[in-house]
């Protein structure tokens, strides 16, 4: 391996972040129905380093979550940067390889239209174990994470690996006193979410490198799916997920085994779904709030609390437009559109985004509001509202909405919406469809909104 390989005691005495965290025996993932240990694992990073081109940058698109974090690893091992595109369209993909020209894709499955240098990944599980530890040079970029489009156009965010190990260790010592880990004691992590978002990386990919975490290979999408990877791991067992995927859980009859926690992020989760999750798996529900800019930096139990409990040497900033955030490890202040009410004993309130205010002859309204009201109409399942780009006749930007209700007429949710909501922020047009155009973490890109408004 290019990166430093010496002793773990040595390594940490001169300060370089080791690559993954526990003695060699230390479980690390679960693989093809097997427990993976640290040996193996770095066994298995060392056959992949040793296929990788060099000094180039790799876009990582592995589905199976071992082999994603094997080529993590391997990457940033080489020296180079994890490039991880908004989605894995080959649209994605293609706008990457331009705005990074040396780079080169990275999968564990055939791609139907593979990019120019497509490498497939080498078979894992029959490499010889590997007792070295690498360490990574704290300064080195490893990932490159992009924003999900959700409010625009996807936005490059870099991540040194001293800011992405500082900023995830906040999140292995809030699970681990979650969970009330015992020294020694290994929890088990399966998570709905693609290790290609940040919020899938930190909660699936970091957590087994820094911390007494193991992961599972799986992204279980379906909830018997989502059981039967939990039965293949001992407890205490995570469950990484989002309020999409959560509230699918739930209104399936399926069984999970017992839990020790569930982490929610990626969209606002509503109290009493928190209520009603805690209530049938019998684990505390935490919501974790961050971004792809700054990672997580915050945590609720949002059964029981309103307000977010700050990570430790993060700070906030109050300004007109927005937030600005600062911590020890970040590269430079952060300024989020997330307006918020700074409260005593590090805890904040969030009051919503700058963007989600809407003004409109005069009065004023929350996009997140109008959509809590829309949701809460008899016969909704699921539902946006959002403001649109170019204004009328009138010069007015104009609020729609995306409405899923098979058993309602759009015109039947209107006139009850007529009794919920101003009439300056009746949504015209509401558009009644099938399904919302979610991506695999349940954000709803901007630009698949407007289309979906465009064509019925």
């Amino acid at each position: 391996m290019s990166a430093v390989i010496d002793d773990a005691g040595r390594e940490q005495a001169r300060g370089l972040p080791l690559l993954v965290f526990g003695d060699r025996a230390r479980i690390v993932a679960f693989h093809q129905h097997r427990a993976v240990a640290v040996a193996e694992f770095l066994g298995d990073v060392a056959t992949v380093v040793a296929a990788l081109p060099d000094g180039r940058d790799a876009i990582n698109l592995c589905e199976d979550r071992y082999a994603f974090l094997v080529a993590f690893c391997a990457v940033a091992c080489k020296g180079r940067t994890n490039l991880l595109p908004p989605s894995r369209t080959q649209q994605a993909i293609d706008e990457v390889m331009a705005a990074y020209p040396r780079s080169y894709a990275l999968g564990d499955v055939a791609l139907e239209r593979e990019p120019q240098g497509f490498i497939r990944m080498p078979v894992l599980g029959s490499s010889p174990p590997v007792d070295g530890v690498p360490s990574i040079d704290p300064a080195q970029v490893v990932v490159i994470g992009f924003t999900s489009g959700s409010t625009g156009q996807p936005r490059p965010n870099a991540k040194t690996w001293g800011s992405f190990h500082a900023s995830n260790q906040r999140n292995v010592e809030a699970l681990a006193d979650t969970l009330d880990l015992a020294s020694g004691q290994i929890a088990h992590v399966v998570a709905t979410v693609p290790p290609q978002h940040m919020y899938g990386i930190e909660l699936s990919i970091l957590l087994p490198l820094l911390g007494p975490f193991a992961v599972h290979s799986a992204r279980p999408l379906f909830p018997g799916d989502v059981a039967s990877a939990l039965a293949a791991v001992p407890a205490p067992r995570v469950l990484v997920t989002t309020p999409v995927h959560l509230r699918a859980l739930l209104r399936d009859p399926v069984s999970l085994p017992p839990l020790g926690v569930i982490t929610s992020a990626t969209a606002p989760l509503s109290q009493p779904l928190c209520l009603e999750a805690e209530t049938r798996y019998g684990a505390p529900v935490l919501e974790l709030f961050g971004s792809t800019e700054t990672c997580v930096i915050a945590q609720r139990r949002t059964a029981r609390e309103a307000d977010w409990r700050l990570y430790a040497d993060v700070t906030l900033r109050p300004q007109p437009d927005g937030t600005v955030v600062d911590a020890p490890y970040f590269c430079a202040p952060v300024t989020l559109h997330d307006v918020v009410e700074v409260l005593a004993d590090r805890r904040f309130r969030l009051c919503g985004r700058h963007a989600d205010l809407v003004e409109i002859a005069g009065k004023r309204a929350s996009l997140a509001d109008l959509t809590r009201r829309v949701l809460a109409l008899n016969g909704v399942d699921d539902a946006i509202v959002l403001q649109l780009d170019e204004p009328d006749c009138g010069g007015v930007r104009r609020i729609a909405a995306l409405v899923v209700a098979p058993h309602r007429t759009e015109a039947a949710l209107l006139n009850d919406l007529r009794n919920a909501i101003d009439p300056a922020f009746l949504p015209r047009p509401l558009r009644r469809i099938s399904v919302l155009p979610r991506n695999e973490t349940g954000k709803l890109p901007r630009s698949a909104l407007l289309q979906a408004l465009r064509h019925r």
